[in-house]
């Protein structure tokens, strides 16, 4: 799972495939519940790009992409966002969300 670093953000969505981007806070109870899922799955679909970004180190990227509320994962595929979610989401929903957007 990468941590997103500030680099231009269309290098990193804009990938054939699927990226999935974690948009969360440290201080958010949510969010470090969701990590070690995110984890989980990461290591268990190599096929997917998993990326996380701190809203309060990038506040820009995160107002850019309509962050209203984190967690929030935002799916793209071939550089396209095509599904959005929000809050702690099981293992199980999640691999279903990614498998049905393949």
């Amino acid at each position: 799972m990468q941590q997103y670093k500030g680099e231009d953000f269309n290098s990193v969505v804009d990938k054939p495939g699927l990226v999935l981007l974690d948009f969360f806070a440290t201080w958010c109870g949510p969010c470090n519940m969701l990590m070690p899922v995110l984890e989980q799955i990461s290591s268990e679909t190599p096929d997917t790009k998993f990326v996380k970004i701190d809203i309060d180190e990038y506040r820009k990227e995160a107002i850019e992409n309509g962050i209203r509320a984190v967690p929030t994962l935002v799916l793209f595929k071939n550089g396209k966002e095509v599904a959005r979610a929000s809050g702690y989401q099981p293992k199980e929903k999640l691999l279903s969300w990614l498998e049905e957007h393949k």
